[in-house]
């Protein structure tokens, strides 16, 4: 597998993209140069695997740029996917020096990896980071959950709407976009969407010229969406208006 080291567009944390959302996010400047010491970036081309479940892991890493899945395979060489990694999500668990499940870049993928022993011994010492870590992992628990509520009850239509709205929340917070209309480009081709969320390769297609036929979305070929007024794709994911949506 071919790893190699970036040379990114910015010089240092504070002019990281994701420094907002990371798990760095409430370092302090002198917080922020030990994690440098101990980070290095490695890069991921579209498909190749970041680790598989089982393999030993010296490193936990933050997602810079770019889509990550999570799958696991069954004895039968089923294969599940179980969620998604976007930008500012955390891989890997201190603690733990073994991968609960396959990481699979599912675009080119850039990762702000920390060595691991040194990250443990600096989650240990630096509060700011055990409770952002805290936060994100309970943010994780949350995600999970509506998770299992759209896998299992929700319909095709509702399982379409959900995701592009959970990518457009996603993209509009690490931009820090909130206008409308919202415009982003779906990281998953559609096949990886019928794996992610137990449907056919035909009904995904079906629901998305659906979406699109009813203005809810327009595309621009297969990926590039605008969501012209939001409230109404959200009104698609069949979520109460007293629950709000999860990011």
């Amino acid at each position: 597998m071919s790893i190699q080291e970036l040379k990114l567009g910015f010089k240092d944390c504070s002019d990281c993209p994701i420094r907002h959302r990371a798990v760095c996010a409430r370092c302090e400047a002198d917080e922020l140069a030990v994690l440098d010491e101990i980070k290095y970036y490695r890069s991921y081309e579209a498909g190749q695997t970041v680790v598989w479940s089982g393999d030993h892991m010296d490193f936990v890493a933050s997602v810079v740029s770019g889509i990550a899945t999570l799958s696991q395979t069954m004895e039968d060489g089923r294969t599940q996917m179980v969620g998604l990694l976007l930008p500012s999500d955390f891989v890997g668990r201190p603690g733990r020096d073994e991968a609960a499940f396959d990481v699979t870049a599912t675009t080119n993928l850039v990762m702000c990896c920390f060595r691991r022993k040194p990250f443990e011994k600096m989650m240990a010492e630096t509060p700011h980071i055990a409770q952002r870590l805290l936060e994100m992992t309970l943010d994780e628990l949350d995600a999970a959950r509506e998770w299992m509520l759209l896998l299992g009850r929700k319909t095709a239509r509702e399982k379409i709407a959900s995701l592009i709205a959970i990518i457009a929340r996603r993209d509009a917070t690490l931009t820090k976009g909130g206008g409308t209309p919202k415009t982003f480009d779906l990281p998953l081709t559609r096949d990886a969407m019928s794996n992610y969320l137990g449907l056919t390769l035909e009904t995904v297609s079906r629901q998305i010229s659906a979406l699109k036929k009813d203005g809810v979305i327009q595309l621009e070929g297969k990926r590039h969406v605008t969501i012209p007024d939001f409230q109404r794709l959200l009104d698609e994911t069949g979520d109460d208006a007293d629950g709000g949506y999860l990011v």
